[in-house]
């Protein structure tokens, strides 16, 4: 599983792109749709060598579950105990219908330009080029650009993340490790012992990462990504069950948060359900791609109640004492510090996997302007400088919540909200859009807008207010010893 939100799968379905290119065979004119066909009858490279309809479900539910999901507990306590859950329903309707439109939006290009298939950042180019203005037409070749910088910001922003979640539980565990019994219910013998600062956790598994993303072909990765996978469902299969066995009765939390923490809601959300990359790779893959939007509907409706019955939970469970992920809150008892291990190493291995869509991005480029003896060094000089770009960033903001807030405000609202609603106005002007559909889509990318510079002033206004906070208090210990 992972996330985030996400994700994973659109660096798996790349590989995939690049080790396959006989799949990719562009349509013969037999094949080719007129824009005004069925979508229905939209069929591209599939073929025998595709995906199934369950292949790519589970793709796709691995493409959206990681550690957002662990923190939306926190989420749903910024919103409130009604708020927050019906929040995360409204959210994840708008975000499967924007997904939805990216893929409509893709077939009807495709089949305009005689194109075998689109990725996102092809389709908002091809878009922008066929669109409304003479300004946009020279200029949307930075339609692509930009889809390619949100992406490439949000997966390094994943990483980040990952940084943040491994440092907080390895350290939690360990500090925990004299006192820990196998009682999971009276745990009083639990002792924590501090131990050095979480960042210096991070600079622990600095090297560790870096060989991991040495990794270049991600079938060498397949068998640790399954592992992950298994231990990931374990673990959070263990969540569940401690969580709605502990709640305690009666349930006294506000049903409505404070204003002032909505927008840190949002970017937690909205972190969460970014997977908006992984669906035209996935839909490129399957078999029969008409059935994809069953898939999808299918997939996310599983995944927006995984996310509405773990905040809601999680937070029941747990209240105000909540943390930036769900497992910073199970008991010191054996058993759940072995679902935090087994969580971390699924984290771990997901970092490769969030790490090799900025990798296939940015390197080829850079790659290609030094002679062929010099490729393997610049590789994985690039592979390290990014690896310690996302711990650097994860060091300067180690507070997990906000960093899964501030990414989601500023890069996955950008791409799971305001460029698909766009993407169809400029990509049907043509054909003419009903005045209900354009105001709809402009809707629902100003409140995409509103999330971004609300959720991102926010998130950076705690990180200054923690920061400081933190700082006061290392100097009061300094002083006191």
């Amino acid at each position: 599983m992972t996330t985030d939100g996400a994700n994973s799968i659109n660096g798996t379905m790349a590989s995939s792109k690049a080790d396959t290119p006989n799949e990719e065979t562009p349509l013969s004119p037999s094949h080719s749709l007129s824009p005004s066909e069925s979508q229905d009858q939209y069929e591209r490279i599939g073929g025998r060598a595709g995906t199934s309809f369950f292949d790519t479900l589970i793709h796709l539910l691995k493409g959206n579950i990681g550690t957002g999901l662990l923190g939306l507990p926190l989420a749903v306590r910024n919103a409130g105990l009604v708020l927050g859950p019906l929040s995360l329903l409204v959210m994840g309707i708008v975000a499967v219908h924007c997904m939805d439109l990216l893929v409509k939006c893709s077939h009807h290009l495709s089949a305009r330009l005689g194109l075998p298939f689109l990725d996102y950042g092809e389709a908002v180019e091809h878009g922008l080029a066929t669109g409304p203005g003479s300004w946009l037409q020279r200029h949307s070749v930075w339609g692509r650009r930009l889809v390619n910088l949100f992406l490439i910001v949000t997966q390094l922003g994943f990483c980040c993340v990952y940084f943040v979640f491994l440092s907080d539980n390895v350290k939690q565990v360990i500090e925990a490790a004299n006192g820990t019994t196998n009682d999971c219910h009276t745990n009083l013998t639990a002792v924590i012992v501090p131990t050095f600062d979480s960042r210096l956790y991070m600079l622990c598994f600095l090297p560790a990462i870096i060989l991991l993303v040495f990794i270049r072909n991600l079938k060498w990765l397949a068998p640790l990504s399954l592992m992950a996978n298994l231990s990931m469902c374990s673990s959070l299969v263990l969540v569940y069950w401690y969580s709605i066995t502990n709640i305690s009765y009666p349930i006294s939390l506000p049903y409505v948060g404070k204003a002032k923490d909505y927008p840190l809601f949002f970017g937690t959300a909205i972190f969460a359900f970014e997977g908006i990359g992984v669906v035209l790779p996935l839909e490129n893959k399957m078999q029969k791609p008409a059935s994809f939007r069953r898939v999808l509907y299918l997939g996310m409706v599983i995944v927006t109640f995984l996310y509405i019955s773990l905040g809601t939970i999680g937070y029941m469970c747990f209240g105000d004492h909540i943390g930036g992920s769900i497992t910073l809150n199970l008991p010191d008892c054996w058993m759940y510090q072995i679902v935090k291990l087994l969580y971390c190493f699924g984290i771990f291995i997901t970092y490769a996997l969030q790490f090799y869509v900025p990798a296939e991005i940015l390197i080829p480029q850079v790659v290609a302007r030094f002679p062929e003896r010099w490729v393997l060094v610049i590789d994985f000089s690039i592979r390290t400088l990014l690896v310690m770009l996302t711990c650097a960033l994860a060091i300067l903001i180690p507070e997990l919540d906000l960093v899964i807030s501030l990414v989601g405000s500023i890069s996955s609202s950008f791409l799971a909200l305001i460029f698909p609603p766009m993407l169809e106005i400029i990509t049907f002007h043509r054909e003419g859009l009903s005045y209900w559909v354009i105001t709809k889509n402009v809707v629902i990318s100003i409140i995409g807008f509103i999330g971004f510079v609300a959720g991102t002033y926010v998130s950076i206004q705690q990180i200054v207010i923690r920061s400081a906070e933190r700082h006061a208090h290392n100097g009061t210990m300094s002083f006191s010893l």
